[in-house]
């Protein structure tokens, strides 16, 4: 069992009202369309999904996490980790994971995904206390074109 799955039942306790701020901050940066896909990658029970006004999926890797998802009648979710993302190339129109970069098993492996499957928006963001942060950084600069670089409370936002 991960820590995420044993932390299932107290997640929303724990994270809903820091991971809605985040939400409403990307949502200044960020404009969709009602037909628009959206990718929620590590999106735990849906808390960073459900925001959105357009056409919903998320993937997160701990199942006790997904069966607590919300808004299930329109949004697909799906148990898959970040670096085997099940979806077509350029699928998505805009593709973002809410501080949940630092748990990917293969950081590099998994921004490599996210990129496959979107087509030209992303936000991503992590936890700026995070030991991986050089990493993070120098990865996600790698591989996508950095529009802009947030510091938040918690997380370090990169819209992309």
């Amino acid at each position: 069992m991960t820590y995420y799955d044993e932390i299932s039942e107290g997640y929303e306790e724990l994270h809903k009202e820091e991971q809605l701020k985040k939400v409403s901050l990307i949502k200044g940066h960020l404009s969709l369309n009602k037909t628009d896909k959206l990718l929620d990658v590590g999106c735990g029970t849906g808390l960073t999904t459900v925001p959105w006004d357009c056409q919903r999926f998320g993937i997160d890797p701990a199942p006790k996490l997904l069966e607590r998802a919300r808004d299930k009648e329109n949004i697909e979710y799906k148990l898959a980790p970040a670096e085997n993302i099940p979806y077509p190339d350029n699928f998505f129109d805009v593709v973002i994971s809410i501080t949940a970069i630092q748990n990917f098993q293969d950081i590099e492996q998994g921004l490599n995904e996210i990129k496959r499957v979107g087509k030209d928006k992303f936000v991503l963001t992590f936890l700026k206390k995070s030991s991986k942060k050089e990493v993070i950084d120098k990865l996600i600069r790698k591989i996508f074109n950095v529009d802009i670089v947030i510091e938040e409370d918690k997380d370090l936002i990169y819209i992309l």
